[in-house]
């Protein structure tokens, strides 16, 4: 056992003292320098990409311009301005892509262009009519480096109808910009339709064309009969599992199994049908959704013997993938 005198003790105290204190100044020395060393960094940090955004002015007014002439470029189909705007290296999303666009042909492709462009392809022509223009509102772009930026914003193609001006497609868009060659070019890109102008135009109704006119006639006139012929393979494919039918002389409400069991009997008892008219129909367009109000007369013949019926109905009809399926209707004899 060691044995420590009183004046060494209070020597080995006092020294133990000055080391305490000193290691307590090195700790708080060593704190406060390891402690301001990362604001320091972020402080530089900041200023850098302040100066970043503030320098980049002029790239910014580049980058719209660049975009709005894309816009231009997709109101006059010039195939080759659009073709040019855009990286080899392109990719991303557009409206209805499922999968990640690759590559500058494969965008090209996305939007309806037959590219590469055959060597004896006609001159292309506008996809939007002579009064066809644009806006793009709600820009920001922000610049991750001075060579990559990413631009977001809404853009409307618009047109002038009755001195009002009308929003033909309004897209919400992210543009990735990269600087090469000392030019800004779009590398990436997600645009979608923006949601809310489409819930908006959903409810509202579309003008029908003549040419999507005959396309609801003939799917109507197609699904009549193919009822009438039996046609199982078109009525699965038309009549959906949630078709509700009300028909002429029936208290009974029918469903997709009662409509195709009703077809097999038609077809078993020999019957045919000898004419289909529609003498009146009018029709609504609400997004997918088409409502059609007709007049109907068919005759049917059956041992020997003709049998004419007419009548009304409302048919309901959806647009899904490249059918239009018959989701319900109402017949009576208007007796």
């Amino acid at each position: 056992m060691q044995v420590v005198r009183p004046d060494q003790h209070l020597e080995v105290t006092s020294m133990t003292l000055r080391i305490a204190i000193s290691s307590l100044l090195a700790f708080v020395l060593g704190a406060a320098l390891f402690g301001t060393s990362k604001p320091a960094a972020a402080l530089v940090a900041k200023d850098t990409t302040m100066n970043i955004q503030s320098n980049q002015a002029a790239d910014a007014a580049s980058i719209r311009a660049h975009i709005e002439s894309i816009f231009q470029a997709f109101i006059d189909g010039d195939e080759d301005k659009i073709y040019a705007t855009h990286s080899e290296d392109w990719r991303g999303f557009l409206e209805g892509s499922r999968v990640p666009i690759k590559g500058i042909d494969e965008y090209m492709r996305a939007n309806g262009i037959d590219w590469p462009k055959p060597a004896n392809a006609p001159k292309s022509t506008r996809y939007y009519a002579a009064d066809t223009s644009y806006s793009v509102h709600n820009f920001d772009v922000y610049f991750y480096s001075p060579e990559l930026a990413v631009a977001n914003f809404v853009g409307d193609f618009e047109r002038n109808t009755g001195g009002a001006k009308v929003t033909l497609r309004r897209f919400r868009i992210m543009d990735i910009y990269a600087k090469r060659k000392g030019s800004w070019i779009q590398v990436a890109s997600h645009t979608v339709i923006d949601p809310a102008w489409r819930l908006e135009q959903m409810s509202q109704p579309l003008t029908v064309t003549p040419e999507i006119r005959q396309q609801i006639l003939a799917a109507r006139e197609a699904v009549w009969k193919a009822w009438f012929a039996n046609d199982r393979a078109t009525l699965e494919r038309v009549i959906p599992e949630e078709a509700i039918a009300l028909d002429d002389g029936s208290e009974a409400w029918s469903n997709r199994a009662t409509i195709l069991a009703g077809a097999r009997q038609f077809a078993e008892s020999g019957a045919k049908l000898v004419r289909l008219e529609f003498p009146k129909t009018e029709m609504q367009v609400y997004g997918n959704t088409v409502v059609i109000y007709t007049t109907y007369t068919y005759e049917i013949e059956a041992s020997g013997k003709r049998e004419v019926k007419s009548g009304r109905g409302t048919e309901i009809f959806v647009k899904r993938g490249d059918d239009l399926v018959n989701v319900g209707w109402h017949l009576d004899s208007q007796k």
